[in-house]
């Protein structure tokens, strides 16, 4: 069995009381039982994480290559989240590990302030969801299964 691995990056851990107008009000925790949910309908285990640093994420992506390498990983969903606008080192990662990137949002970016309708990711990403709150996330684990197909 193939494993999803979800990141989150700064400030997600603040989900279900950051802004809930925009992000909406569940918390990460809930957030994980719907990945749970989603990657057991569809044969995939789970990994789920959360950092606030940019080089754990880092270390995280380049894991995530040796795992793809060995066939035991079907790709990353990965919600950056102002990472995303800024981060040139998580596009190298992605990159250069060549895995399977699924760049996720909760909210519709490209309908907010300006500077976050630049992605760093989308390049190196074999797709882009975004404002579909937290329920992209489901969605996103359904495309990566039919992607590892």
């Amino acid at each position: 069995m193939k494993t999803a691995l979800v990141l989150n990056g700064p400030n997600l851990n603040l989900l279900g009381t950051r802004e809930p107008a925009v992000y909406g009000s569940a918390t990460l925790a809930d957030v994980e039982q719907l990945c749970e949910k989603a990657c057991a309908a569809h044969g995939l285990k789970l990994d789920f994480r959360q950092s606030n640093h940019e080089g754990e994420l880092v270390d995280w992506i380049h894991e995530a290559g040796r795992l793809h390498a060995a066939g035991t990983l079907a790709g990353v969903i990965f919600n950056a989240g102002a990472y995303t606008h800024t981060s040139i080192a998580l596009h190298d990662a992605i990159k250069g590990t060549g895995i399977t990137l699924i760049e996720l949002h909760i909210s519709n970016v490209h309908a907010r302030e300006a500077f976050r309708h630049h992605s760093y990711l989308s390049p190196a990403a074999k797709a882009v969801m975004c404002g579909f709150g937290v329920q992209g996330y489901p969605l996103a684990i359904a495309g990566l299964a039919a992607m590892a197909v």
